[in-house]
């Protein structure tokens, strides 16, 4: 398995899937590929997760019928794993975490967050579909933070993905299950440690969502994850975690202590690789009165609308990258909120720059092959000889 991990590391692959009746797979560049033709056995994604893991994780992996923790291995990087059981067997999926957290500005993200990060109260949400970066920008915005403002940041995380050092800030991170018993009472307990910074790894729930906003009203910046297509939805999502009653004062609560909205997609570069297309809902005045009143509605339209220096819509970020010949238009389309809108920007405002783009030639970024083998036994007890495709 540590073989198929430093493949991972080695390509800058983000994710690699075990799965019975499946051969392994690894996704690149948003494309998941075969490692070989060979599917794997009922009992050999166990026997692969059981050179990585300790007797104990297998039996919470096997009680439970889920594992989420870290992995590091000498030499190679670090990983996220989640093991699952699936139609009576052990599946899994390991994410790869950089060593290094990436420098803000590497990150092609707008400018904006460059600042964002050094408020010193309010809640900031990066939402986004599962593989889209949220993780590594926040890692880096927390970096930026670190390198350049005195103070304490504190994160709660399942697992611990980035490793931070101290610099002007002393960084503590806490992991859910190893060094806390449960998010929620690491939560309660985060006032006492004094913190200037809260990171949650991911709201997935009311009460998580409720001291998130509190500690942005009470004078700490809170950054957090929320799984959600947009700005829009992300509000729509907030307010499902409350009953009907509870909605106003909730409501008045996120239109006071909101920061900002950030929604990242990655997107196909024509050069290979991809590219982040980004949407930023800042909490101007006329965001905060249209959310104190629920209109959502509202709030999508101004942002369509608002002059606010770095607020941006996804279409406005798509014409951009399209405008300077980074994606093609197509790409841009596929994966805008309202592809109406889009080209209606093209036509009136990117046009003329798109035209002077030279057409870049489509880079075929698919990875070549050789053959590894891994000795993992069969379930009849012998070795099945499994071939692993190498890059």
């Amino acid at each position: 398995m540590e073989r198929v991990l430093r493949l991972m590391a080695e390509k800058s692959a983000s994710d690699v899937y075990l799965s019975a009746a499946t051969p392994i797979l690894i996704k690149i560049n948003g494309q998941i590929l075969q490692l070989s033709d060979q599917p794997l056995s009922a009992s050999q994604p166990r026997q692969l997760l059981a050179e990585l893991l300790t007797p104990s994780q297998l039996e919470d992996l096997e009680d439970t019928g889920e594992l989420n923790v870290g992995i590091g291995i000498s030499g190679v990087g670090s990983f996220r794993l989640s093991a699952f059981r699936q139609r009576g067997s052990i599946a899994a999926v390991f994410r790869c975490i950089p060593h290094d957290i990436p420098a803000l500005g590497s990150l092609n993200l707008p400018p904006v967050l460059n600042t964002m990060i050094l408020e010193k109260r309010g809640l900031i949400l990066l939402v986004g579909a599962t593989g889209t970066g949220k993780s590594t920008t926040l890692a880096s915005m927390l970096e930026q933070r670190n390198q350049q403002m005195a103070g304490h940041i504190l994160t709660i995380e399942d697992p611990i993905e980035f490793i931070f050092h101290n610099k002007r800030s002393m960084v503590n991170q806490r992991e859910v299950g190893r060094d806390t018993q449960s998010l929620q009472i690491a939560l309660k307990n985060a006032l006492r440690q004094a913190p200037d910074c809260i990171y949650i790894g991911e709201i997935r729930d009311r009460e998580t969502m409720t001291m998130a906003i509190s500690y942005s009203l009470s004078g700490h910046l809170v950054v957090s994850t929320l799984h959600a297509n947009n700005s829009y939805h992300a509000l729509g999502r907030i307010l499902s975690f409350y009953s009907p009653e509870s909605r106003p004062a909730l409501l008045s609560d996120l239109a006071s202590g909101l920061k900002a909205i950030v929604s990242q997609r990655l997107v196909r570069a024509s050069a290979g690789g991809r590219r982040p297309a980004v949407e930023v809902m800042l909490n101007t005045k006329l965001v905060s009165e249209l959310i104190e009143q629920g209109d959502f509605n509202g709030v999508k339209e101004a942002m369509e609308n608002s002059m606010a220096e770095g607020s941006q819509t996804f279409e406005a970020d798509l014409a951009r990258l399209i405008g300077e010949g980074v994606i093609t238009r197509d790409e841009g389309l596929a994966y805008a909120d309202s592809p109406t809108n889009l080209m209606w920007r093209l036509q009136n405002d990117t046009e003329p720059v798109s035209r002077l783009q030279p057409k870049k030639e489509e880079v075929d970024d698919q990875p070549t092959f050789t053959e590894i083998t891994l000795d993992v036994p069969g379930d009849d007890g012998r070795n099945s000889g499994f071939r692993a495709t190498r890059f």
